[in-house]
């Protein structure tokens, strides 16, 4: 006997009699035809989901999105880490900021200025970011949007004058020495967050927004975008490029939106790996919603590699996650839930990249504790020197970490069958959107800095 979900509206599991695969499959495929609104599934996305965003600012966004001048040596642009090609993310487990130089995984270390680490957590993609419902960003949530109200560990001076969560969010990696500032002391961004002067006239935002309002291309697009403002300063930059996101990177027409709106059928085998996803295998206790995300955080105890999260003082290799920010020990290692549009296209997966391909991360995430004493250390990193590479299994290769990450995952470990994964991979394929993948914009051919612009 097979076990198999034919409820109408998908409740609860009932027991079969000989039922083949191919019949299961017909049967699914019928019932969940019936209403792409069955109980248990999220709503189609509507337009009330997101925020307006102005054609103006958007435009302005784009150029600034793509300039190399928001970074400390005016060698980095927000798209050098999140390229169209990449699914808006590197390629990369662990990406290579200042000091490295190419694209993606052809990207390595610049002979001339190394880097000094890796950037310490995976390239998130940037899909659906201007959805109203998202409201913590990164993948320890660190900046939050609560009732209205921008929070971040840096203070209140460090959220004031934006328009909105994502706005602030682009904005913290221009003060990165591994992401866009540059090494300590080699330029006057770096100096100035070295200093600690963020805000204020002698701050690294103030420094940056000079340069820009230097170039009177820039200067005539902010006028248009913000009419009786008197001043282009660093929230202006940090709104236009939060608009160019929440614009160039909304998704919601992918296969699985159609299905949901009525308007195309899944394959019999997407079907299935929806049943898995949504009631047999439970993905959807997290992975819910319209975007596949409950904006919580979660101990899924993904494997760790590379620096660690840490202050410069301290000497460990582990990122603690979501406890990094509350103090909270019930909140070590827990990470926030990303949402898996186009999530095919995203990889490696995991908030270290600890998986370079998705049936394998797929598997391991039923069974975390399992694939943490058999990780095979399948990543993709550029080489980064003998100094850094040295240090990118010190967590794994840690016993007494191992071990403390696996006592901290919740739930029981699920062995998936090769064709329970094959299911759910068919149905992950389903929220791959290729209209929001060739994106709507698409990347500038010059910028009005004249800096060479990031394109593959």
């Amino acid at each position: 006997m097979l076990r198999c979900s034919l409820l109408p509206h998908f409740r609860r599991p009932r027991r079969c009699d000989y039922v083949t695969p191919m019949l299961r499959a017909l049967l699914i495929l019928s019932a969940l035809s019936v209403s792409a609104r069955a109980e248990g599934f999220p709503p189609p996305v509507t337009d009330d989901a997101y925020r307006a965003t102005d054609p103006a600012k958007v435009a302005l966004g784009r150029l600034l999105f793509w300039d190399p001048i928001l970074s400390g040596n005016r060698n980095i642009s927000c798209g050098t880490c999140h390229q169209p090609q990449f699914g808006t993310g590197d390629g990369l487990s662990l990406g290579l900021g200042e000091g490295g130089i190419g694209l993606g995984t052809a990207r390595v270390p610049d002979p001339a200025n190394p880097p000094e680490q890796r950037i310490p957590r995976n390239a998130p993609g940037l899909w659906n970011l201007g959805a109203k419902e998202f409201t913590a960003l990164f993948h320890d949530g660190r900046i939050e949007d609560r009732d209205g109200v921008l929070r971040t560990p840096m203070g209140p001076e460090m959220v004031e004058g934006f328009d909105t969560l994502l706005s602030a969010q682009t904005m913290f990696p221009v003060l990165s020495g591994d992401e866009m500032a540059g090494h300590y002391s080699e330029n006057e961004v770096a100096q100035a967050v070295r200093q600690g002067l963020i805000t204020g006239p002698d701050g690294a935002w103030e420094k940056l927004s000079a340069r820009v309002r230097a170039i009177p291309e820039y200067i005539t697009m902010w006028e248009t975008a913000f009419p009786g403002d008197d001043t282009l300063d660093f929230t202006d930059i940090s709104d236009a490029i939060g608009q160019f996101v929440e614009f160039e990177w909304r998704s919601d027409t992918a296969p699985f939106d159609l299905w949901l709106r009525g308007e195309d059928d899944l394959s019999a085998r997407a079907l299935q790996g929806a049943e898995l996803f949504y009631f047999t295998q439970g993905c959807a206790s997290c992975h819910s919603g319209p975007f596949q995300t409950d904006q919580d955080f979660h101990v899924t105890g993904q494997p760790q590699l590379g620096p660690g999260k840490r202050a410069r003082f301290e000497r460990h290799a582990r990122d603690e996650g979501r406890a990094r920010v509350t103090g909270d020990a019930a909140d070590r290692f827990a990470f926030r839930t990303p949402s898996l549009r186009n999530v095919t296209e995203t990889g490696p997966w995991g908030h270290a990249g600890a998986y370079a391909d998705l049936r394998d991360f797929i598997a391991a995430h039923a069974a975390p504790r399992a694939a943490l004493s058999e990780y095979a250390r399948d990543v993709t990193l550029p080489d980064a020197g003998p100094e850094i590479a040295a240090t990118d299994w010190t967590f794994m290769d840690d016993a007494a970490e191992v071990t403390a990450l696996a006592t901290a995952v919740r739930g029981p470990d699920r062995v998936l069958t090769e064709t329970e994964v094959t299911a759910l991979m068919a149905f992950l394929e389903t929220l791959r959107d290729e209209t929001a993948l060739a994106g709507r914009l698409g990347i500038p051919e010059t910028v009005p800095s004249g800096l060479p612009v990031d394109r593959p």
